[in-house]
């Protein structure tokens, strides 16, 4: 239904973060000389782009969820958790479309993955899913009293990709690369290198602090939104 009436329909889930690819690759890549650690900038900056883009789309849609289903919301009483829920799954599909070309890319620069941990990638999106709902479902519950979320958050989430080693990798920081630690999607996009093209190894400690704390951030978002539901309908 998200792409009912467009011309390229689904080709939408793709186009975002190849665009993004491109203008990173020559701008950052080209330009700047930012490292890849050691692989080819197009797919270095793919593979991060791949799951930021999920986090990030996840994100903008779930906080503006509630508002954007109003009319819902104040005619008919439903468990109100079932839309943010909805608008974090439904990015799987825009996920797994947009993981074909970075198996494209990873066929043209000849990478393989490392099979044996490849179970990791569910893993990853587990955390990149509670850290999306988490902190959606703050944000949504806040945006229901606060319009101003609507126009800030475009802003916030840019400012968390400039602070997230997607364009970069968290070598690059150097002895201050334990403040990239503190952000949850950095063990995500890291440990997806790692499986994917390998560029190091899984650090598994970083990897288990940023589950820990999208599950934290997770929770806290549950306890906020249920604590805010029951007046949804009376000030939306």
């Amino acid at each position: 239904m998200r792409y009912k009436q467009t011309a390229i329909g689904v080709a939408w889930a793709v186009l975002q973060p190849v665009i993004s690819m491109i203008v990173f690759s020559v701008f950052f890549g080209r330009l700047a000389g930012v490292p890849s650690d050691n692989v080819p900038y197009p797919i270095f900056v793919f593979a991060g782009l791949l799951f930021w883009q999920f986090f990030s789309d996840a994100l903008n849609e779930t906080a503006n969820t509630l508002v954007s289903n109003k009319a819902i919301i104040t005619k008919v009483y439903f468990p109100r958790l079932i839309l943010p829920v909805s608008s974090v799954i439904t990015k799987f599909v825009d996920f797994a479309i947009a993981a074909v070309v970075l198996i494209a890319l990873m066929v043209y620069y000849g990478f393989k993955p490392e099979f044996g941990h490849l179970f990791v990638l569910p893993l990853l999106l587990i955390i990149a899913f509670m850290a999306a709902l988490g902190l959606g479902l703050f944000l949504a519950a806040l945006n229901v009293k606060y319009r101003d979320v609507r126009y800030a958050l475009p802003f916030l989430i840019q400012l968390l990709l400039f602070i997230t080693p997607v364009i970069y990798p968290a070598s690059i920081a150097g002895k201050y690369s334990y403040l990239l630690a503190l952000n949850p999607m950095t063990g995500v996009i890291q440990s997806a290198r790692a499986v994917l093209l390998g560029t190091t190894v899984i650090n598994w400690n970083l990897l288990g602090l940023s589950a820990g704390a999208c599950l934290l951030l997770l929770l806290a978002g549950l306890w906020y939104f249920k604590r805010i539901e029951r007046v949804f309908a009376d000030i939306i």
